[in-house]
């Protein structure tokens, strides 16, 4: 960057000084520090010419000469705004007779720190005056380029299309760095805004960590990076930051209020694990509720970020102990979408699955959560999500054949007892006698005759195949033969059925409408299409 004008050569005036004499201090002019300022510029010692720049001007601070080589020094050092500063003096110093070569000198200031209305106004100025000023139209093209990506940018972020928000923005940050100025701290806070809408936590830590060591002091940069970490569930640290924005600016209004959102969602959330723990699970679901409603879902604050996904999570596992599962799988989506490499959520999905008896889902969910479970080194997580796998894919072999608990309508956890009492209330209600169905009421018996001995029920849970076929009762079985397997070929003696109480059917102890004989079974003739009953 050249300086105003080129320096003056000083020449010794001849006289020579008394040996013995002593030196007499002379004061040096303006504009002999000017030249001093003029020579360091020159030898690429910047930062020595503003201090000369600046004592020429501490002693005429009217001279724009000053003030433009002080910018100009600024300007080698990437110094745009104290330059812009500068420059903006000098002009106004020569507002009765305008300078061209000054004003380029202060539009390009204004360009380098992203302002292109006053950069675009000075230029207009310039060309009023020297209407071919090649610095000048060259400079207003570039200005002009820079303002249609703002617009781009403005456009983009109204329409929350952040991608293509990104896309200009990376524009607009090429031409300011091509021109080797500063982004402004504003462009610095959209980068960080753009990023958590994206839900790009890691690139919108990094965007507030560059924005924090642009302007340490800036009571906005404090706030958003405040509310990044409150999104990214670090409420303590976005407190600080937020307390931070307060001491600099106690009026800053986006500070006061991210301040009362986060302790009104800390407050709610704590009091629904409390809750939770003392098992007043309808009071707990309402707290997370409520703390959700707090969060919001903004897509330009990435939904609610990780946050959110947390308290989704924390009242899907509320609502599955209510028994309200399709409410908490709606939860836990949710919450996944938010955070999708959670692997408790994935769990919480993957056990919500299997209860409804989505077994393919429930089976990839628990090796998503195993693997998720292995990146954060959670090893009990992992091995406790194994067994839970392993039962799942049992789960799924047994839905693809005969489901024994289902027949008896009973729980998988059920005692002896219950299925004892299941057994007789299915037959009762099935029997072909009275009307049901025939291979319904041999699914009955076949269930019972696994889930009623010990070891076949223990394999059958295993998902194993029983030497025998498990029950023993495949398709094409003669009902007729099941009885004799009861009872032996004349009916009698005690059968499977002594398990209803006394000996079997007989006595008058069976079904209702009597028709049993004392020895069990009676009257069965399949000519006559009828059944002992």
């Amino acid at each position: 960057m050249d300086v105003e004008q080129e320096p003056i050569e000083v020449h010794d005036s001849g006289d020579e000084a008394t040996p013995d004499a002593e030196p007499v201090p002379v004061e040096e002019s303006p504009d002999e520090v000017k030249e001093k300022g003029n020579a360091a510029f020159k030898a690429g010692k910047y930062q020595e010419a503003i201090e000369h720049y600046s004592r020429a001007i501490d002693i005429r601070p009217s001279e724009p000469t000053f003030w433009t080589n002080r910018a100009a020094a600024y300007m080698a050092l990437k110094r745009f705004k104290p330059a812009l500063s500068d420059c903006q003096q000098a002009a106004n110093l020569q507002s009765a007779d305008p300078q061209p070569k000054t004003l380029v000198r202060l539009a390009r200031c204004q360009l380098s720190t992203g302002s292109t209305a006053p950069a675009l106004s000075t230029l207009r100025s310039v060309l009023a005056i020297d209407p071919k000023n090649a610095a000048a139209l060259q400079l207003q093209t570039r200005v002009l380029e820079l303002e249609a990506h703002l617009r781009n940018l403005e456009g983009a972020r109204s329409r929350q299309e952040w991608g293509m928000a990104r896309l200009a923005l990376d524009k607009c940050i090429q031409v300011i760095e091509g021109e080797g100025g500063d982004v402004p701290i504003q462009w610095r806070l959209w980068r960080v805004e753009i990023e958590i809408a994206k839900k790009n936590w890691d690139a919108a830590s990094m965007a507030a960590n560059d924005a924090m060591r642009f302007d340490a002091n800036s009571p906005d940069v404090m706030t958003v990076r405040g509310l990044l970490l409150f999104l990214t569930s670090k409420s303590a640290q976005a407190t600080q930051h937020v307390q931070s924005a307060l001491r600099l600016d106690p009026g800053h209004e986006a500070a006061m209020k991210l301040r009362r959102r986060i302790k009104d969602v800390e407050r709610l959330k704590e009091e629904g694990n409390v809750a939770f723990k003392s098992g007043k699970l309808e009071e707990a679901a309402q707290k997370y509720g409520e703390a959700l409603d707090r969060i919001g879902s903004d897509a330009r604050e990435g939904g609610g970020g990780q946050i959110r996904a947390i308290l989704l999570s924390n009242r899907a596992t509320t609502l599955v102990k209510l028994e309200r599962y399709e409410d908490a799988l709606a939860d836990t989506e949710a919450s996944l979408e938010l955070n999708s490499t959670s692997f408790k959520a994935l769990r919480t999905r993957a056990r919500i699955n299997l209860h409804l008896e989505r077994y393919d889902g429930a089976i990839a969910d628990f090796k998503s959560a195993i693997e998720q479970a292995g990146f954060e080194n959670c090893d009990a997580d992992v091995r406790a999500l194994r067994a839970e796998l392993k039962k799942a894919e049992v789960a799924l072999k047994r839905s693809k054949s005969k489901d024994y608990y289902k027949i008896l309508g009973v729980e998988r956890d059920c005692s002896d007892a219950d299925i004892r009492k299941a057994y007789r209330r299915e037959s009762l209600k099935h029997h072909p006698d009275k009307g049901g169905d025939e291979e319904k009421f041999k699914l009955i018996v076949e269930a019972n005759t696994v889930l009623s001995d010990p070891q076949k029920r223990q394999r059958y849970d295993m998902g194993e195949d029983d030497e025998d076929g498990m029950g023993g009762m495949g398709p094409g079985v003669d009902l007729s033969d099941i009885f004799a397997q009861f009872h032996g070929a004349g009916f009698g003696g005690r059968s499977q059925f002594s398990s209803f109480g006394g000996g079997g059917f007989g006595g008058g102890g069976g079904f209702p409408g009597g028709g049993f004989s004392s020895g069990g079974f009676s009257g069965y003739s399949r000519n006559s299409g009828g059944y002992p009953f």
